[in-house]
């Protein structure tokens, strides 16, 4: 078995995982600890704050979007060299999808899974004895989990901590640390989750007042202690890639792409040939693939718009070889995109799509796709699970069987009609890629 993990959950969002994960991670990390990340759920930004607090990769866990094999792939993975993994809950600890035992995408069911035990956040606002019935009541509702005890958060002062704690014991149940409330912990956020690791310039110096915090506030020995469960090594199989060199666009515009994909487009020997778009960079003319991945261009509309070699060099790319964008790639493969001050900038023109960010509405939840065409992706009738979250709208009319990419449903197999567009060898759509579904 690989080395011990811990997964930090909490009843609901907004309880202070984030913080409490990367105060632990960074204050294990400067003791010495070769301490990993990995985040449960689809989220794609925290996994780079771990790997900033870490110094290593973070990995996801999703027991609904990926098949056994790949969930055990990336767990190894997260597991590599590893002292202690780490990985951080999504949402509440239960919370998921009406699916099977161990596939909900819950945190329960990586912890189950790997038999990592539970450190439960618990944001104590507004509460006191009653904290201590929520954790019971976290505890108590899955058996296959074990919580190993309570870290609080935003501790309004001495007393409230004796309060809470009293109920705590009354329960049984370890309290290994508390954070006291401050508000100039919190990390900054932006229109769509949190602004992304690379963006936050004073990083570092966060991270390290987080160990600070978690030295002065958490029992870092007895949570370490608490640690358990394991991976088989060498479990699992990662993506394969689309061709053996890949042009990938990487800049502030494109920053995000699922790291286990890279992963095992890297273990299958591919090479990754990254180009800026923002520095009017084209795809390498020698690569046999190009990817355009998720971000936030709506931020440097114009300065894609004014790329012309970029956009001349990727309209001729398309014209041999595949071309697939997601999310914001997919809004740059298209014909036009409005940014939120109403302004429209010229796209590349290879789909037939507009899209604005000044009409916005959230589109979020996992898809699951079923491609209509072969592509870069895959071939006819490939079941593919991915996951959708922004805020943009399509003002052109929605694609049909003749162009769409794909036919899609939501994790429960409500229909939600055609998504993504495709034309020649050019394809995208706004769900970024997780995985083949198994018998897909």
């Amino acid at each position: 078995m690989s080395a011990p993990g811990l997964v930090v959950a909490a009843p609901r969002s907004g309880s202070g995982k984030t913080t409490v994960t990367l105060a632990l991670m960074r204050a294990l990390r400067r003791r010495g600890v070769a301490v990993r990340g990995a985040k449960c759920g689809p989220d794609y930004i925290d996994p780079a704050f771990h790997a900033a607090a870490t110094g290593h990769p973070s990995l996801n866990l999703d027991s609904f979007a990926m098949p056994d094999a790949l969930l055990d792939a990336c767990a190894g993975l997260a597991s590599r060299e590893a002292g202690l993994v780490v990985a951080e809950g999504s949402m509440g600890l239960h919370d998921g999808i009406v699916a099977g035992e161990g596939r909900t995408g819950a945190n329960a069911d990586i912890a189950a899974r790997y038999g990592w035990p539970v450190l439960l956040v618990l944001d104590v606002s507004g509460a006191a004895q009653s904290a201590a019935a929520v954790a019971l009541g976290c505890a108590a509702y899955d058996p296959r989990i074990r919580v190993a005890g309570v870290v609080l958060n935003k501790v309004a002062s001495p007393r409230h901590r004796r309060l809470v704690e009293a109920g705590l014991r009354r329960i049984g149940m370890p309290l290994l640390g508390a954070f006291p409330r401050e508000a100039g912990l919190v990390l900054p956020e932006r229109h769509l989750g949190l602004v992304q690791a690379g963006e936050t310039a004073d990083l570092e110096a966060r991270l390290d007042r987080l160990a600070d915090l978690a030295e002065a506030s958490l029992d870092l020995d007895a949570i370490r202690a608490a640690a358990g469960g394991g991976v088989y090594p060498g479990a699992g199989a990662l993506p394969r890639p689309p061709a053996q060199r890949i042009a990938v666009a990487r800049d502030a515009a494109f920053s995000f792409l699922y790291p286990h994909m890279l992963a095992g487009w890297h273990a299958a020997g591919a090479e990754i040939v990254p180009f800026s778009p923002l520095a009017d960079e084209a795809p390498e003319a020698t690569c046999g693939a190009c990817w355009l991945p998720g971000g936030y261009p709506e931020l440097h509309a114009g300065r894609l718009g004014a790329a012309e070699r970029f956009r001349e060099g990727l309209r001729a790319f398309a014209r041999t070889r595949p071309v697939h964008g997601e999310c914001g790639g997919y809004m740059v493969l298209g014909e036009s995109l409005e940014d939120a001050d109403g302004v429209t900038h010229p796209m590349v023109g290879l789909l037939p799509v507009a899209t604005s960010y000044a009409k916005r509405r959230l589109h979020l939840g996992y898809r699951v796709a079923r491609l209509l065409d072969g592509g870069l992706l895959g071939p006819a009738g490939a079941r593919l699970i991915g996951h959708e979250f922004h805020y943009a709208s399509e003002l052109t009319p929605a694609p049909g069987a003749e162009n769409a990419l794909a036919q899609v449903t939501d994790a429960e197999g409500q229909p939600l009609g055609f998504a993504g567009h495709r034309r020649e060898r050019v394809t995208g759509s706004f769900f970024h890629l997780i995985a083949e579904a198994e018998g897909g």
